[in-house]
């Protein structure tokens, strides 16, 4: 079951929180859409096929819509809840050009997307304006990522790698004791280091231990968020070595310190 909350809406585009209720493992098809959409994910995960590639979609990866594109949905985890940025074609192309060729559907969510997500959201819920400036941020990304000048490869290349990449991205999502490192995330998902570094790279764009802390300061973000008062117990939590490489690492992320993302994060909090 999906509801949604429309949080803004304009001519040039919308934005809706999605919540999808779904629990299944099985495909299901959704009618073609004539718009283009940016959707990132809040809470949870799900598959997404498209052109025969399939795609697990979460806190660090989102994906770009679209209009025409026959989608295929599954949720093998439950239910998740998202971002939905509708843009009319005029506005892509703003961003995109008259003519965009796209090197994938995906894109990667790293910190400093991730927190003007949430940015967007809590000047949204609050202000019921989109924060045009985050919004433009969000969509200027998304084409830095995925629009290129020539024509991609076809689609069903790699796929043994984007599964390897993926089971790798689940451990580390899943917070296994054995994705704490290269050597030991490697044996179990029994390939080298080597390959794994190489192939997780290739996919993603960034190193395993980047994404690992990306993830690490994701979390981060919801504990301030909720009003998390001690750093050193954050630190702790959440697997760094000590309070001052929490704050390093957000910071190199983020570009913000804790202390100042508790300002940000707080509903109508601007940066």
């Amino acid at each position: 079951m999906l509801s949604f909350e429309a949080l803004a809406t304009r001519t040039e585009f919308a934005v809706a929180a999605v919540d999808c209720q779904d629990d299944h493992r099985g495909w299901s098809a959704e009618q073609p859409r004539d718009d283009v959409r940016l959707v990132l994910v809040r809470e949870g995960g799900f598959r997404r096929r498209v052109r025969g590639v399939d795609v697990d979609l979460d806190r660090t990866v989102g994906y770009l819509g679209l209009p025409g594109e026959e989608e295929h949905f599954a949720h093998p985890a439950g239910g998740d809840k998202c971002t939905s940025i509708s843009l009319t074609p005029e506005f892509w192309r703003a961003f995109a050009g008259d003519a965009p060729r796209l090197a994938r559907g995906s894109l990667y969510v790293d910190g400093r997307l991730e927190l003007a997500h949430r940015q967007v959201l809590a000047t949204a819920r609050t202000a019921g304006d989109a924060g045009e400036e985050g919004l433009a941020e969000l969509v200027a990304e998304a084409v830095r990522q995925v629009v290129v000048s020539t024509f991609p490869d076809s689609g069903r290349a790699g796929v043994h790698d984007r599964a390897l990449a993926a089971r790798a991205r689940a451990a580390i999502n899943d917070g296994h004791p054995a994705a704490d490192g290269l050597v030991s995330l490697a044996a179990l998902l029994d390939v080298s280091p080597y390959r794994l570094s190489r192939v997780f790279r290739r996919e993603l764009g960034v190193s395993l231990t980047r994404y690992r802390n990306r993830v690490r300061v994701s979390r981060a973000m919801d504990r301030l968020a909720s009003g998390e008062p001690s750093l050193a117990v954050l630190a702790a939590d959440l697997g760094f070595a000590d309070q001052a490489h929490l704050c390093r690492t957000v910071r190199e992320h983020l570009g913000h310190t804790p202390t100042a993302l508790r300002g940000l994060l707080r509903p109508g909090g601007r940066g």
